[in-house]
């Protein structure tokens, strides 16, 4: 059986040559003598299961160190060690440093073996419970994403790509990937295992629904969100899950204060993302999506609709007080519509480039390939604020 290593940081080399003659048996001291050399070494050698350290050291006192490890390796058990032990040092190391045990100097080898061995089966302890949650989540998370994926593979599909999407979205950042972000991405869907899926077909080919079914999807994000939370460590995920339809400006559902950058940054992109799928199913090219849901303001977060567009390499306008940018049909294509993107055929063919304004032989040539091989719809156009407010269009998609 290995003997277990203890870190020991004390700027006394007689206390530390002491610690090893009188417990080397017991314990495998590494010793130093300041918080910052410490610190190298946990990032070279460590973690340890058990710190050991001096209260008065010089430069970095041992509250300080402690309260550094309690972040950096939060299952180290850490031992304070001082000859001052007034109260209020005490308070502070408990506070600060999360302090397992406090022993005052001079401390007898008999206490201090007791205080280790102590410390080294609360390690033991919290490796065990965290090794069990994790192992815990793990199969939940599997478990239900298999649910979802007998139940509704539709939804399970959405939800792979979503994940896969909002890890690429936060390594293009430069952000952490996030694992619950990714998790809540991969379940968001997992409300729709509630739903009859006489519904869920009806409502993905859009058909009429009535007003308790509408109501019934409305409910899908809290519906996941029940479903998550009570499993250990996905409360986070459970909040993304909960708020993916939020709107920016607070509105929508759940029907909360919760709004702009207080709303989950993981229930944010997600918003983004999925009506960035749905507008795709209906015929809008991600470009195109991307400039109708930036027009749409207050709905979505729009520092994110300009991430997703850079991560894609999709040049947005410059939005202009004069001018808006819409989304039309072949048959909506009027003379002074200006192309933002280039209008091209089902197979890939480019008839107009983006920036051309449309006249009407222009929009005869268009049709006349759309009656042949069909045209890639709908088009990205920019229109005069005047001419919508003459024609009175309700809609920023024209028939």
């Amino acid at each position: 059986m290995s003997v277990p290593r203890i870190l020991c940081v004390d700027d006394d080399p007689m206390v530390v040559s002491a610690f090893q003659r009188v417990l080397r048996r017991d314990f495998l001291f590494e010793a130093c003598a300041s918080g910052e050399e410490a610190l190298r070494i946990l990032e070279t050698s460590g973690p340890f299961p058990v710190l050991l350290a001096d209260m008065n050291m010089p430069g970095m006192n041992g509250v300080e160190l402690l309260s550094r490890v309690a972040e950096r390796y939060p299952d180290m058990v850490r031992i304070m060690l001082t000859g001052n032990a007034e109260q209020r040092t005490a308070a502070e190391a408990v506070n600060r440093g999360h302090v397992f045990r406090f022993l005052s100097k001079p401390c007898s080898p008999d206490q201090l073996s007791d205080a280790l061995r102590a410390g080294l089966q609360q390690h033991h302890l919290a490796t065990v419970e965290r090794e069990l949650l994790e192992n815990t989540l793990r199969g939940a998370v599997a478990t239900l994403v298999e649910i979802l994926s007998m139940v509704d593979p539709v939804s399970f599909g959405l939800g792979q790509t979503l994940r896969d999407e909002v890890r690429e979205l936060l390594r293009a950042l430069g952000r952490p990937v996030s694992w619950e972000c990714e998790v809540a991405a991969l379940l968001s869907q997992i409300g729709f295992v509630t739903i009859p899926q006489f519904v869920v077909k009806r409502h993905r080919a859009a058909q009429g629904l009535t007003g308790a079914e509408k109501d019934m999807l409305a409910r899908v994000p809290l519906t996941g969100a029940d479903l998550l939370a009570p499993i250990p460590r996905l409360d986070g995920v459970a909040q993304i899950v909960r708020y993916q339809r939020k709107n920016f400006d607070g509105s929508g559902f759940p029907h909360d204060d919760l709004a702009g950058v207080d709303i989950p940054y993981g229930a944010r992109v997600l918003r983004v993302l999925i009506e960035l799928h749905e507008l795709a199913e209906r015929g809008a090219a991600r470009g195109n999506g991307l400039l109708l849901m930036r027009e749409r303001e207050g709905v979505f977060d729009p520092a994110i609709i300009e991430d997703v567009a850079r991560l894609h390499h999709t040049l947005l306008p410059v939005a202009s007080p004069s001018r808006r940018t819409l989304l039309v049909k072949v048959r909506g294509l009027e003379p002074g519509h200006v192309l933002i993107s280039d209008l091209s055929t089902l197979d890939g063919v480019l008839i107009v480039p983006a920036g051309q304004a449309l006249t009407a032989m222009v929009i005869e040539k268009v049709r006349n390939f759309d009656r042949m091989g069909g045209i890639r719809e709908p088009v990205a156009v920019e229109v005069p604020e005047k001419k919508e407010d003459e024609e009175g269009s309700g809609s920023p998609l024209h028939a």
